[in-house]
């Protein structure tokens, strides 16, 4: 699948029809023949019923009203009023039918999409915003499922009845139903030139909206920031161009469907009128009766309705080609233990053995790592080290370093572009992923709490943990004060992103996670922005317990955490520049030192008899 298809623009609206792409849709109703077959019958049966009505009607009034024959008259219009009661019943189960079926298809679609993504590369999320990730998984997957459900019993009905209308036509009277034909031509024309107009109009509708939201998001995000520079009027003005774009576009296609569809309806009644009046001379001239008249006209009718109809369901059926395209392009990515090396540098995917990773010792050694987002711009660059189980490195350097590409390696979110990343000896390329990670803790510098419960959150740690053990890691993790102050107290409800909580309590609940995860490798990026003094000390005593006899990798923001740590590597440009304990590489003058100078030496007299190790220098 090309990256073209992969990230089809959202205003392309339709795409030519695919016969793949279709056969692949059709194949998420595979697994319910029996409401496939249910369907199909229902369906069926409604368009018969609609084409005999017409010939129950011609009896009526040729055999019974123009004989005088009261009882015949009665049993037809009897049958007549039976055929709409069974026409009511089977509709309504139909249309529920379909309905099931098209939710059964778009659940599983949507279901697997969603399980899809969530095991894709992170490159993959790199270079798509998420609102057209989410556009994927809820309104392409809507087009699919309405296609795969109505959209395809409709053109099948449609043609069915259509060619059921020709050929009643034909045998009640093939002069009337050849000049019936004549306008065919004249209403495609109408069709095929202005649905094309009132498609574009309705997709330049859709943008504008998407464009108010887009506004209307980013003003609620940045509200702060609006209001700080007393940007106001200048950000209503742009909402003000935004929503005079939708009113315009919306007009627009109002005036173009009050001209269609009354336009489609002129052509079809001139149809009907040269039908009549040449059905009249028939009449008078005694070769036909009036109830074939009766019956021809309301065939008539039924006539344009399938190729109206036909015209709304194929639009319906290019719309639904361009979800597809997307959709099953990011189906047909492989997910991340399908992922080869050469991802970074070209985007092949091939699929690689996997083993269940055992209980981790905790030894991780880099063996000539090379690595990059984008191809040919290496982030980190032939990085080698090893590490023992137990020991707690402190990754330290400036912004863009490459530190948090280093975590994000081990953590096996991305894939070397060139070298290996083993643990106990294990290349992670190899490796089972679900049960390497389960093994491994991550507690980030911006923590993310799930919307719920406190004890949902803590329990995302652990899924089958009993109280006894949530308890001993709240404790642990020192967030046992403020769980218990809290309204509910482990039950107490968390918004979404934690956005109730503050800084430091979030980061106190994601501890008591990771120690409750019990994980043989630690990755923990500190901290420190909009912590109080007192959340930082109960911090620094949570990290003493989860670093514990743990293989641990810190990207470092205090001095005390940088002084405990057994090493420490300093990363410049991609690559460690220096590497040792702090006294070492304080007494070499070097990088360290400067690093030192600037950004932990002002911490020192923070220090408390807490913190583990070293001497001031």
């Amino acid at each position: 699948m090309s990256e073209y298809d992969l990230d089809l623009e959202e205003d392309v609206e339709e795409r030519p029809f695919n016969k793949e792409h279709f056969a692949r849709i059709l194949s998420y109703a595979r697994p319910y023949p029996k409401t496939v077959a249910l369907a199909t019958a229902l369906t069926l049966t409604g368009i018969i019923i609609g084409l005999v009505e017409p010939l129950m009607f011609r009896a009526a009034l040729d055999q019974g009203i123009h004989t005088g024959d009261w009882r015949v008259l009665g049993a037809i219009l009897s049958g007549i009023l039976g055929l709409r009661v069974l026409s009511l019943l089977v509709s309504r189960a139909q249309i529920k039918t379909t309905n099931y079926l098209g939710q059964k298809v778009l659940f599983d679609l949507r279901q697997g999409l969603f399980e899809h993504v969530e095991h894709l590369p992170f490159s993959f999320f790199d270079r798509r915003p998420a609102g057209k990730i989410i556009s994927r998984i809820t309104n392409d997957v809507n087009h699919i499922g309405n296609l795969a459900a109505s959209g395809v019993i409709n053109v099948v009905s449609q043609m069915v009845s259509l060619v059921g209308i020709i050929v009643i036509m034909m045998s009640l009277h093939w002069r009337l139903a050849a000049l019936s034909f004549t306008t065919i031509p004249f209403l495609a024309l109408v069709l095929t030139k202005l649905r094309w107009a009132l498609q574009s109009a309705w997709g330049d509708t859709r943008k504008a909206v998407a464009d108010i939201n887009a506004h209307l998001n980013e003003t609620i995000q940045g509200l702060q920031v609006i209001q700080a520079f007393g940007r106001e009027d200048t950000n209503s003005a742009k909402f003000d161009r935004s929503n005079r774009k939708f009113f315009g576009a919306y007009m627009r296609a109002i005036r173009l469907d009050q001209a269609f569809w009354p336009l489609a309806d002129l052509v079809g009644a001139a149809g009907t009128c040269i039908v009549i009046w040449y059905g009249a001379k028939e009449y008078l001239a005694g070769r036909v009766t009036l109830g074939l008249m009766l019956a021809f006209t309301n065939y008539l009718g039924k006539f344009w309705a399938p190729i109206s109809t036909f015209s709304r369901v194929w639009s319906q059926i290019l719309s639904a080609m361009a979800s597809a395209e997307r959709v099953f392009g990011i189906l047909d990515l492989k997910t991340e233990m399908a992922e080869s090396k050469e991802i970074v540098e070209r985007g092949v995917l091939e699929p690689v053995e996997a083993e269940t990773m055992p209980p981790i010792e905790g030894k991780v050694e880099f063996d000539h790592v090379t690595f990059g987002y984008r191809a040919k711009e290496p982030v980190l660059h032939d990085v080698s080290f090893t590490v023992e189980p137990g020991e707690t490195i402190a990754l330290v350097g400036p912004t863009g370093a490459g530190k948090t590409t280093i975590i994000n390696l081990l953590a096996r979110f991305y894939l070397p572009t060139e070298g290996k990343i083993l643990v106990d000896g294990r290349d992670l390329m190899t490796v089972d992923l679900e049960s390497y990670r389960k093994q491994i803790g991550m507690v980030l510098q911006d923590t993310f709490i799930f919307s719920g419960t406190i004890m949902d959150n803590l329990r995302f740690g652990k899924l089958d943990a009993t109280q006894e053990e949530i308890d001993r890691a709240v404790e642990a993790a020192c967030a046992k004060e403020f769980i218990e102050n809290m309204p509910g107290g482990f039950e107490a409800e968390v918004k979404e992103r934690g956005t109730n909580l503050s800084s430091g309590q979030r980061q106190l609940l994601a501890f008591a996670r990771a120690i409750l995860a019990n994980p043989r490798i630690l990755i923990l990026d500190e901290a420190t922005s909009s912590v109080d003094p007192e959340t930082e000390r109960l911090i620094q005593q949570a990290m003493k317990v989860l670093l514990k006899g743990r293989t641990s990798f810190i990207i470092a923001h205090r001095l005390s955490t940088v002084r405990a740590a057994d090493r420490i590597m300093v990363i410049e440009d991609g690559k460690i520049a220096e590497e040792g304990t702090h006294d070492e590489l304080v007494q070499t003058k070097g990088k360290y030192t400067s690093l030192y100078e600037a950004q932990f030496k002002s911490q020192e007299h923070r220090l408390t008899t807490e913190t583990s190790g070293g001497h001031s220098t």
